[in-house]
């Protein structure tokens, strides 16, 4: 989730943030096997050395593993963990036992110390992770170790069966690596190999994926330049410590000017290698009524007729003990085997701690529900005397890791095992600057309601209870949860003003929606503090004991029945509905918006913004200082009206989208009604296209600067060009096609003409604002008669641009409005009453000559 406004996510889900996917956080992470962009620049050749490789030149002969203690002596310094390393005269070797051959190994790997300037958006930091990936050693002819890339997207469970020795022979994993065996161990079950060339070359296994190195625009490794710190084992992983300098590639000052800049980027990196379960958790299938993130590969035995995408929800493996099954199946809550931890930071300053550990432990009561008590919690991460082992890069433990950043962000992605979607652990990442987000969305929102938003600076006590809130939304998308956008459309806007209310219920029915602050709430209500915030609440633990329940007896295919039930039981309460933030059409799904009618909740809005406005200049005052807060929160102020007229547009042509099985009844897509959609327009011909003077302070701009026609402008444009599109009237036709009350395009075209042309009809004055409101109609209009340039370009239309209007109805209403208004315009001409308004008319029509008939 991003707690930025444009988003996405992030690993799982990216305010992500706040609140960031994708994106754990959070978009998921791109598997090994998918191609990535090369890196900016071609990284250098992997020095490490392959005598052994699997073409071994001709009459080079066979090495032989030699004695234990003739290759690992007495000097030799040894560790004892999953792997025994042993460092020696500079050089690392690993021990790999027998019974470790073959199985799975999560590699991750981040940045423990980061260069300066390694930056790239918000990629770049200490903690960042840089790669992940999945690898097996395997036993290879000639006394070797093969190392291998492993890809879970296709499978064949039922080795039975002769589909899977079909799927296996098809789906060879690639050997990436081939070490020599140096020795055997002593007591013959495992292979001493030397590891020391591979960590100190570079690769896309342990370090910097292809795709994050062309990010940040690095090169090749420098060998001369880059040394290994530490290799330490533990019980379940390997912590490699690295210190790798990289060529950095500049940057082109100008487009077809060489690079600018490069040099050397030096960066400390940890690497974690962690087994995986031997036996994979049992995996619990993806509901699109119910929000998680996913993971996916193709089953061959799952559909004995075809194949079938098997998509698994990411969750922690929460099971009850052994001797508590019989009270968890009586409904007694119990502690789970292994709690969900997380470490803050100890860079993160002392005065926001307890507020992160806050958001954290809030979410307890949501794993009540699915019957875990003490389920999640958050402590301090250890100091070194009290454990020297501890390390933030570890990958077997979860944090929230503090960021030196001027990002206004945060995100929460997690690592999650591919084969069963067991989430292993989750950084999340808290950049030290989303608290002037969280800041400015809270005087743009809430101001009008709570006086302690009505400066720059808030207390530490406001500013701590608005971390605590992006710390739990950002701890649900770790959990798996990704971003509700419907869940405020499911409460009544009215009941959004009554405080009695708002403070039983909240202002939306999730922390995972971006419903940030309650906007609709008006002073005299008696709404303010804490009952302005988000709050965990009712989807939030529906969706928690949904996701984590165990059902005792059952597994994966034998539980989605009752999971079925469940979801038709709860879904009886709308404030259970979930809203994916992915559908373009659906105006109940929206992030930033509140309440079940934008018509309603965006008029409120705009009364307080309104309010806002005249009283920016005194709460923005900052001794010895110029205007930049000031110029800052005019900037938000203009963009939170411009959300608001968005989130009324997407009711025109809307799509409402409600996921169901066979066993539910109604409509799984419905058009918007043509009620609902006229009062939209309404709404937005008498807010944004009539004028909204008000938002045009004087004191202010001759304080910030800023050209008055050009602001008002740049909210129109922005609404105009969806409201004008192809897709909004290809959606229309599509509707009236099949439903007799639908709104008609062409009645919708003559309404919107009407609005914004009023003046010609009334025989008025056109003023400059309206003079270029009326311009950019012209040009919006006249697009859909012309074939868009992207048209035929296979990338444009995977990125999904606009059809090409010519092959629709789009094209003939525009080419009729187009006519029809040159005609009006020509008549208005004639009898303007002021010459720029004869001026204005003239040119329109010319230029809707020229659209009609374009010169060849």
């Amino acid at each position: 989730m991003q707690l930025q406004r444009t988003f996405a996510a992030a690993v799982t889900g990216v305010l992500c943030t706040a609140l960031l996917m994708p994106s754990a956080t959070h978009a998921q992470r791109r598997k090994k096997d998918e191609k990535t962009p090369p890196a900016a620049a071609s990284p250098a050749k992997d020095t490490t050395a392959r005598p052994n490789g699997p073409m071994r030149p001709a009459g080079q002969p066979k090495p032989q593993p030699k004695k234990f203690a003739d290759v690992i002596n007495a000097s030799a310094v040894a560790d004892s963990g999953m792997f025994n390393i042993y460092k020696q005269d500079d050089r690392f070797f690993a021990e790999i036992p027998d019974a470790l051959l073959g199985r799975d190994l999560l590699v991750v790997s981040r940045i423990s110390k980061s260069a300066a300037g390694l930056r790239a958006r918000m990629m770049g930091f200490a903690g960042d992770q840089i790669n992940e990936t999945v690898i097996r050693f395997e036993k290879g002819p000639n006394n070797r170790v093969f190392l291998k890339n492993i890809s879970f997207a296709e499978r064949s469970k039922d080795s039975t069966q002769p589909m899977f020795n079909s799927v296996t022979n098809s789906n060879i994993q690639p050997i990436v690596a081939s070490f020599d065996v140096k020795a055997f161990s002593k007591n013959g079950k495992g292979s001493v190999v030397d590891l020391t060339d591979y960590i100190a070359g570079d690769n896309d296994i342990l370090f910097f994926d292809n795709s994050v190195k062309g990010t940040l625009k690095l090169g090749g490794a420098q060998p001369d330049k880059s040394y290994i710190n530490d290799v330490k084992s533990y019980p379940e992983n390997i912590e490699i410590k690295t210190v790798k300098t990289y060529a950095k590639q500049g940057s082109s000052p100008m487009p077809g000017m060489p690079p600018q800049g490069g040099g050397f980027a030096t960066v400390e990196l940890n690497s974690s290698i962690v087994l995986l379960p031997a036996v994979p958790m049992e995996p619990r299938y993806f509901d699109p009524r119910v929000g998680y993130f996913a993971t996916s590969l193709t089953d061959f035995d799952a559909d004995p007729q075809g194949v079938k995408k098997l998509t698994m929800i990411t969750r922690w493996r929460l099971e009850p003990k052994a001797e508590d099954m019989e009270k968890f199946r009586a409904g007694e809550l119990v502690e789970p085997k292994k709690p969900i931890i997380f470490y803050i930071d100890p860079a993160t300053p002392v005065k926001w701690r307890k507020y992160l550990i806050q958001g954290v432990n809030d979410w307890q009561g949501a794993f009540e529900q699915a019957g875990f008590k003490n389920a999640i919690y958050a402590r301090m991460a250890p100091t070194p005397a009290e454990d020297s082992t501890w390390s933030l890069e570890d990958a077997r433990y979860s944090a929230i890791v503090y960021k030196p950043s001027d990002v206004p962000n945060a995100s929460g992605p997690h690592v999650h095992d591919p084969r069963s979607g067991e989430i292993l652990e989750s950084h999340i990442n808290w950049y030290h600057n989303v608290m002037s987000l969280l800041r400015n969305w809270y005087i743009i929102q809430a101001a009008p309601n709570d006086e302690r938003a009505r400066k720059m600076q808030f207390d530490d006590e406001l500013m701590g209870e608005l971390i605590r809130f992006v710390s739990s939304h950002e701890v649900g998308h770790t959990l798996g949860l990704r971003h509700n956008f419907g869940s405020s459309s499911t409460y009544p806007v009215e009941k959004l003003r009554d405080k009695n209310w708002v403070k039983e219920h909240g202002h939306a029915a999730s922390i995972m929606d971006y419903a940030r602050f309650n906007y609709v709430a008006q002073p005299g209500d008696g709404i303010s503090g804490a009952d302005l915030y988000p709050r965990i609440n009712y989807y939030d633990k529906w969706a928690i004991e949904w996701g984590y329940k165990n059902i005792p007896g059952t597994n994966a295919d034998t539980e989605k029945a009752t999971l079925n039930k469940w979801v038709i039981n709860r879904l009886q309460d709308k404030r259970y509905w979930f809203g994916t933030e992915t559908n373009p059409d659906d105006p109940r799904s929206q992030n930033e918006d509140l309440g079940d009618n934008a018509m309603k909740a965006s008029e409120y809005g705009i009364k307080n913004l309104q309010r806002i406005l005249p009283n920016l200049q005194a709460w923005t005052r900052t001794e010895n200082e110029g205007y930049s807060n000031l110029a800052t929160m005019y900037q938000e102020l203009l963009g939170q009206f411009g959300r608001y007229n968005g989130h009324v547009a997407k009711n025109i042509a809307g799509i409402y989208e409600t996921p169901k099985t066979v066993e539910q009844s109604g409509a799984v897509y419905e058009h918007v009604s043509k009620a609902t959609q006229q009062e939209a327009l309404k709404f937005l011909n008498a807010q944004l296209f009539t004028t909204p003077t008000w938002l045009l302070n004087k004191d202010i701009l001759e304080r910030i600067g800023g050209n008055a026609p050009s602001l008002i402008l740049g909210q129109q444009e922005r609404v105009l060009g969806r409201l004008l599109s192809t897709n909004t009237f290809v959606k229309l036709l599509n509707n009236e096609a099949v439903n007799p009350a639908a709104y008609k395009a062409v009645d919708y075209a003559n309404d919107l003409k009407r609005g914004i042309f009023s003046e010609i009809y009334a025989g008025k004055s056109v003023d400059i604002y309206r003079r270029n409101l009326q311009k950019s109609y012209v040009t919006q209009l006249s697009k859909l008669i012309t074939a868009p340039e992207t048209s035929n370009n296979p990338l444009a239309m995977m990125m999904g641009s606009s059809p090409n209007p010519l092959t629709s109805d789009a094209a003939s209403i525009a080419r009729a409005q187009l006519t029809t208004l040159r005609s009006e315009v020509r008549s208005a001409a004639a009898a303007a009453p002021d010459q720029m308004t004869r001026f204005h008319l003239q040119d329109l029509s010319e230029r809707i000559g020229q659209a009609l008939n374009p010169k060849g």
